[in-house]
Order: structure tokens, then sequence, then C-alpha cells
């Protein structure tokens, strides 16, 4: 296995395809702008401005996401096909297939204890 040097890009990018969509940071703090994902029982804000991609996830104490996406930040990557990627990487899964909005799918995977997320747009 090669292993990539400092000014070369990661291989999810180089031969894999996927596309930067943005960072999720968990957070206690309460920010300006948040809107509220009841079906995930947390809320979010941050992304609309953020020329980075930078998204802010505050968790309601009752929300039943896996611990870790509550306390470590997620990259989020766009991919063709979600399914392929599923199937045709060696990835842990965290999260099944689900669609948190309409036109959009997304799944979680773990890669050495970080959350990784998966997104498909119609």
């Amino acid at each position: 296995m090669h292993k990539r040097l400092e000014h070369e890009f990661p291989q999810c990018y180089t031969e894999w395809g996927w596309k930067y969509h943005h960072v999720g940071i968990p957070t206690k703090v309460k920010m300006a702008d948040e809107r509220y994902l009841p079906q995930f029982k947390f809320f979010v804000s941050g992304f609309p401005d953020s020329p980075f991609g930078v998204e802010w996830m505050r968790f309601d104490k009752e929300c039943e996401m896996h611990p870790l996406i509550q306390t470590v930040p997620h990259l989020a990557f766009v991919v063709e096909d979600l399914e392929y990627e599923l199937a045709n990487r060696d990835l842990e899964l965290l999260i099944e297939p689900n669609p948190p909005m309409e036109g959009v799918r997304v799944a979680m995977v773990v890669h050495n204890n970080a959350p990784i997320e998966l997104m498909e747009f119609e």
C-alpha cells in the first residue's frame, strides 16, 4: 500500500472521486440560526453561511445518534453512488443509508475512530 506524502491528496478524492461537502462539529453551545431536525433530535447551524462547509451540531439529551457522532467531528463527502461505495470499499458502517431530507441519502461510516458521512444527491 502506498503511503501518502504530505503534498498528495487523499485516495477518496484522487481515485474514488469523492467530493468534500462539509465538516460537522459537535457542540454544546447554542448557536445563532439553529435549525432543529426532529427526526434526529439535534440542531444544525453554520453551514449556509460558511465558505468552508463548517456545520455545528448540538444534540438533545434524547438523541440516539451513535456517541461517536455526538462527540467527534465528522467529514462529509458527496458520492455518485452510495450503494456502490458501501459495497466496494472497506468501510465499517456506523449508520445505515437513510434520507435525512428529500433528494439526499446519507450513511455514516467510521475510519480510525473518525466518523465519515457519505452523501448521495438526486
